[in-house]
């Protein structure tokens, strides 16, 4: 195919477009923790199942890509990036889409039911994890964007306010946390300790979609520093 864009006129398929394709999918199983959360609120078990069903396939879809892209990078790319530094960026990408799985699994295997005070924190509490991984998907489009304009602007000072941003929730995610442990712990002896046990298990792993989503920020911020 023929391209005005140098870049990808001179090295070939840019890798930032598989890459891109693979944080929406999962960006879209991170988004539909939230579904699955207000079902398991009401106990509908159907329903979480199917939005379970959903955050599978895209997780299996989101692996087809990685593996693609693993097997078609070229060894000697010459990018202003490493081949590294992007098989680690797929890699923490990929756990973004493992960790949202794995939330719905243990909730649904358990049929766990957050308590009634817990239970709008915890909304909160994921709609800002949901909101982190967007933003990093955001932040690798633009970079998309970017290398389609021919570096039109500068890369550096837009990377570094869309990673600004997604520090910020991923921040906002670590106090919520904190805060629901807390809530968490005044109200543990009224609840089984085996609930308790896993319900301190969904927080942190909640918080790891997070902190996955801000290292995908860090290493778009290595990548376009370099």
């Amino acid at each position: 195919m023929v391209t005005s864009n140098p870049f990808t006129a001179m090295f070939g398929r840019s890798p930032f477009q598989p890459l891109l394709s693979h944080i929406a999918k999962a960006s879209e199983c991170a988004g539909e923790l939230l579904p699955f959360f207000e079902a398991t609120l009401i106990g509908d078990w159907e329903a979480a199942t199917r939005h379970r069903e959903t955050i599978t396939r895209l997780e299996h879809e989101a692996d087809k890509l990685k593996t693609e892209l693993r097997l078609n990078l070229p060894n000697t790319l010459f990018l202003p990036v490493s081949r590294s530094d992007l098989l680690e960026l797929i890699s923490v990408q990929d756990k973004i889409a493992n960790k949202a799985r794995d939330i719905t699994g243990i909730m649904l295997g358990r049929r766990m039911q957050v308590p009634e005070e817990l239970a709008q924190p915890m909304r909160d509490y994921l709609k800002t994890a949901i909101a982190t991984v967007e933003q990093a998907r955001k932040a690798l489009e633009e970079l998309q964007e970017l290398l389609d304009s021919g570096f039109g602007r500068n890369v550096s000072q837009v990377m570094m306010k869309l990673i600004g941003e997604l520090d910020q929730l991923e921040r906002q995610a670590d106090d919520q946390q904190v805060a629901i442990r807390r809530q968490l712990f005044e109200i543990e002896e009224k609840l089984f300790s085996i609930d308790v046990m896993f319900l301190y298990k969904i927080i942190d792993w909640i918080g790891e979609l997070s902190d996955r989503a801000e290292r995908v920020g860090s290493r778009l911020q290595i990548l376009t520093a370099r």
